[in-house]
C-alpha cells in the first residue's frame, strides 16, 4: 500500500513539473510574434508582448520592451500619457543601443519608431544611419529578423524590400 502511494505521490509531481514546463514554454518570449504585435497596432497585443517581456531574462530585454512602450505610446489617448510611454521607451531603447550600438536588430526596433513618431517628438536624428546600417548589416541578421524586416519594407517609405 506504502509503494502504491508513494508511486501516486511521484507521479502527481511529475505531472506538476510537467504542466508547469508547458505554461512557461507557452508564456515565453517570440520575436515572431513580437514582430506580429508590432505591426499590429493593436493595444492588447502589445500589452501581451509587455507582460511576456516582464520575466523574459536577457540582454535583449530594454530594447524590445522600450519599443513597445514607445509603439504604445501611438495608440494611447491622452497627450500626456502618450508622452509618459513614449519617453519611458526611449529612454530604455536608446540606453540599449548605447550598450550594443553595433547590434541591427536593435536599429531595426528604433528604425521603426523613429519612422512613424510625429516630428515634434524630435526622433529622427538616426533615421538614415539606421536604414543604411540595417542594408549593410541584413545578411548577418538571424531568418526571423531578417524576416521581419522584409515585411517592415513593403510598407516602409525609408526601407525597400529591394535593398536586400
Amino acid at each position: 500500500m506504502k509503494i502504491m502511494q508513494g508511486l501516486w505521490r511521484a507521479l502527481a509531481v511529475f505531472f506538476t513539473l510537467v504542466i508547469t514546463c508547458l505554461q512557461v514554454h507557452a508564456q515565453s518570449f517570440d520575436r515572431k510574434e513580437f514582430y506580429s504585435a508590432m505591426a499590429s497596432g493593436d493595444k492588447k497585443t502589445i500589452d501581451g508582448q509587455i507582460n511576456l517581456l516582464k520575466n523574459w531574462d536577457s540582454k535583449d530585454k530594454a530594447a524590445f520592451e522600450g519599443a513597445l512602450l514607445m509603439k504604445k505610446a501611438g495608440l494611447a489617448v491622452a497627450a500626456g500619457k502618450k508622452l509618459s510611454l513614449f519617453k519611458e521607451g526611449h529612454k530604455k531603447l536608446e540606453a540599449a543601443i548605447k550598450k550594443d550600438s553595433d547590434n541591427t536588430e536593435y536599429r531595426f526596433l528604433r528604425l521603426m519608431i523613429q519612422e512613424h513618431a510625429p516630428g515634434m517628438l524630435g526622433y529622427k536624428d538616426d533615421l538614415k544611419k539606421d536604414c543604411a546600417y540595417i542594408r549593410q548589416s541584413y545578411k548577418k541578421l538571424p531568418a526571423e529578423v531578417q524576416q521581419a524586416i522584409t515585411e517592415y519594407s513593403k510598407k516602409s517609405k525609408v526601407l525597400k524590400p529591394g535593398d536586400f
